[in-house]
């Protein structure tokens, strides 16, 4: 896939922001965040939609861009000193480039590993600004909007309301748009961390990523499976998919259990709805952490039915106390700093998962019409899945981030092979 930059510049918001809301200071969850960018990239093919026929257009993003970034403007200022954000309109880069095919051949056959070029910044990258954006237009018209955001500043949950809130700005749908509150610094009070590094466990490995899909019919059946007379309700399309993968991930790199070896899973969770009282959504940053799971790896239990419970445990465990520790902040820093090491000298397999299903990431209409397809790309940590949905198919596609040697083994897992797919049809 050739990708050819057409044009460099930098979006600033189309208000100034006011002198008073010029220091946005990082919470203490902002501050142990990795410093990387979280990368998504969503499709729109050439057709028009709706009663204007908006066609696509690289300057409709932009001038809409502005208008977002006078709400959200902490995205266009500058980090400074892990300590805070610079709000001082300085912009957002923004890219314009041209992609020598057709968007159908992209999204019938994605890799992760080239779809990097469609973004404005490498994923690593350690710069000052918050966001950028790469407006992709393809030989047949349709274009693929390539967003980064800094993990300092924002989770997940907070990217997918920058998004949605930036498409009904542009289609001037205000009755579905609510402004966003950067206030989690009264929450979770900034701290000193010395002695962690906020990057331990960005991998400097040669990473490979690849997408495996998971039909509807197949997520079910997984779910009846790993259904056990220890698990006290069905497990959720999550639990059994990463039961599945964390199986596979074991019995394909692993080889036999070895006892010196801690194994531990990691599940992505949103803290917001675990405050008392619980926070909106709309209170804008990072307000998740990972609940962590020690299971069990010995002979004859390659399956991991045990699995869905062990990581129910974990995560009923991110209750009032843990947040207690979080909110004292000096416990929560001694425990990242435990993990960090125990991860530097290969004590522990770590495995990470978190879930963008059931986010309104296909509802993200800039005016020209909702996303043919909604992806991410290749990340910078090994051991890490992110599990999306699949259109509007009900399926499930999990984006799997292994060193090469372990993705050689993992890919042709047998079982795996038989229960996934590698591409989704187009329909553009």
């Amino acid at each position: 896939m050739k990708v050819e930059v057409i044009e460099r510049d930098c979006i600033k918001p189309s208000s100034p922001t006011p002198n008073h809301l010029r220091k946005h200071e990082l919470s203490f969850l902002d501050q142990v965040a990795p410093p990387i960018f979280m990368p998504m990239l969503l499709f729109y093919p050439a057709t028009s939609y709706g009663n204007d026929e908006t066609p696509l257009s690289a300057s409709r993003v932009k001038q809409s861009l502005s208008e977002t970034l006078t709400q959200f403007y902490p995205l266009a200022g500058r980090i400074i000193d892990n300590a805070f954000v610079n709000c001082n309109d300085e912009g957002t880069p923004f890219v314009e480039a041209r992609v020598k095919c057709l968007l159908s051949d992209v999204v019938s056959q994605p890799d992760p590993n080239q779809l990097n070029k469609l973004l404005p910044c490498d994923l690593e990258c350690v710069v000052d600004f918050v966001l950028a954006v790469q407006a992709n237009i393809f030989d047949c018209g349709g274009m693929a909007i390539g967003v980064c955001i800094s993990h300092k500043v924002a989770d997940a949950l907070s990217l997918v309301m920058f998004l949605n809130s930036w498409a009904s700005i542009s289609r001037g749908d205000n009755c579905n748009y609510r402004a966003p509150i950067f206030d989690l610094a009264t929450f979770f009070p900034p701290r000193s961390i010395s002695g962690f590094k906020p990057g331990v466990g960005i991998a400097r490995d040669k990473i490979v990523t690849k997408r495996f899909v998971f039909s509807a019919s197949t997520v079910a059946s997984l779910r009846t499976k790993y259904t056990t007379s220890e698990t006290e309700r069905r497990p959720t399309r999550i639990e059994a998919l990463s039961a599945f993968v964390w199986s596979r991930f074991l019995a394909s790199t692993q080889g036999k259990p070895n006892s010196d070896i801690v194994y531990k899973v990691l599940h992505a969770v949103n803290l917001r709805t675990r405050m008392e009282p619980a926070l909106p959504e709309h209170h804008f940053g990072n307000v998740s952490r990972f609940a962590t799971a020690t299971t069990s790896f010995e002979e004859g239990e390659e399956e991991c039915y045990g699995f869905v419970g062990q990581m129910r445990d974990a995560i009923k465990s991110v209750d009032g106390e843990y947040m207690r520790k979080i909110l004292e902040g000096t416990a929560h820093v001694d425990y990242l700093k435990q993990r960090a090491e125990e991860f530097l000298k290969g004590e522990v397999v770590s495995f990470s998962f978190t879930s963008l299903c059931r986010f309104p990431l296909y509802e993200t209409d800039f005016g020209w019409g909702k996303p043919i397809w909604v992806g991410s790309a290749s990340l910078t940590f090994k051991n890490l899945v992110c599990f999306m949905d699949s259109g509007s198919s009900g399926g499930i596609e999990a984006w799997v981030n292994l060193k090469e040697e372990d993705m050689a083994k993992f890919q042709e897992d047998e079982q795996l092979r038989a229960l996934s797919y590698p591409a989704r049809d187009a329909k553009v």
